[in-house]
């Protein structure tokens, strides 16, 4: 249940990105490290974006789950992929998806630069 909680929260995040004019450029990028949720490009920034969906605030606010530690790993799944890719001139920031469920609807919190 979580995880298609999950995924529905990243499908919407998604649409909000496309919606406000983002390019995505790969989704669930994945390796030995961790995986980055969205990897999306506006005009001459490459975002890397974690998304937290939750269906209740009881054990916190879905921001509060990207710690210093998936932080740090985000940053360093980032640089893999930044070599992987040879990106250059471009800017780099990261951003967080906050997916909260209330009842049918759902509210959606995109935080840019985010740490």
């Amino acid at each position: 249940m979580r995880k298609k909680v999950g995924e529905l929260g990243e499908q919407l995040s998604r649409k909000y990105l496309i919606d406000q004019g983002y390019s995505i450029l790969v989704n669930n990028y994945r390796t030995k490290l961790g995986e980055i949720d969205i990897i999306a490009q506006k005009n001459n920034v490459v975002v890397f974006i974690e998304v937290k969906t939750r269906k209740s605030t009881v054990f916190g606010l879905p921001r509060e789950a990207v710690n210093y530690r998936k932080q740090m790993t985000l940053h360093r799944l980032a640089q893999q992929y930044i070599q992987h890719k040879k990106i250059q001139d471009v800017n780099f920031r990261f951003d967080v998806m906050e997916v909260q469920w209330m009842e049918e609807s759902y509210q959606i919190n995109h935080i840019e630069n985010a740490f």
